[in-house]
C-alpha cells in the first residue's frame, strides 16, 4: 500500500523530519526557544502565520504579543503531537505537517522551514481546526 502524501517521509529527510519536529509546537516548547531574542532568530523577517481562526499575524504582531503574553507551555498543558511528516521543498527548504490536540481542540498544523548556517527558521506556519473526524477523508 502506498503512503498517503501527508503522511509519509522519504527514508534520507527522517533525521531532519527528528530535528524538526522537536521545535513544534512553535512558540510553545523550550526545544523551540523560550526569549523574545529566541522567537526572533527563528522566524524569517518576512514570517507570517494563518492561525486555526482564519486571520492572518505578521511576524511583529507575534512577536509583540509573545513579549506582553509569554506562551504555554505545550508539555505542562498536555497538548499532543502526533502524525508528522516531512516534504523538501528547495535546497534548504521543507514542509513540516502534523496533528495538535489541545486539550478540546484537534488541528492540523503546517510548518515551512528554512536551513541556515546557524540553524533554523520558519518562513510560514498554518494551524486548521479538524471539524469532525469523518471530515477527515482525502480522495483517492
Amino acid at each position: 500500500m502506498t503512503d498517503l502524501p501527508f503522511t509519509h517521509t522519504e527514508p534520507e529527510l527522517l533525521p531532519v523530519l527528528e530535528e524538526l519536529r522537536r521545535r513544534e509546537p512553535i512558540f510553545h516548547t523550550a526545544r523551540f526557544g523560550t526569549t523574545l531574542r529566541d522567537f526572533e532568530k527563528s522566524t524569517a523577517p518576512d514570517f507570517w502565520e494563518v492561525g486555526a481562526s482564519g486571520r492572518r499575524y505578521s511576524r511583529e504582531f507575534i512577536l509583540q504579543n509573545l513579549g506582553a503574553n509569554p506562551p504555554c507551555d505545550a508539555d505542562s498543558a498536555g497538548w499532543l503531537c502526533s502524525d508528522f511528516a516531512l516534504r523538501r521543498l528547495g535546497a534548504d527548504s521543507f514542509l513540516l505537517t502534523y496533528t495538535l490536540l489541545q486539550v478540546d481542540r484537534l488541528t492540523r498544523r503546517a510548518t515551512i522551514w528554512q536551513r541556515l548556517s546557524d540553524g533554523w527558521r520558519i518562513l510560514y506556519h498554518q494551524g486548521t481546526v479538524v471539524a469532525s473526524a469523518e471530515d477527515d477523508v482525502m480522495p483517492t
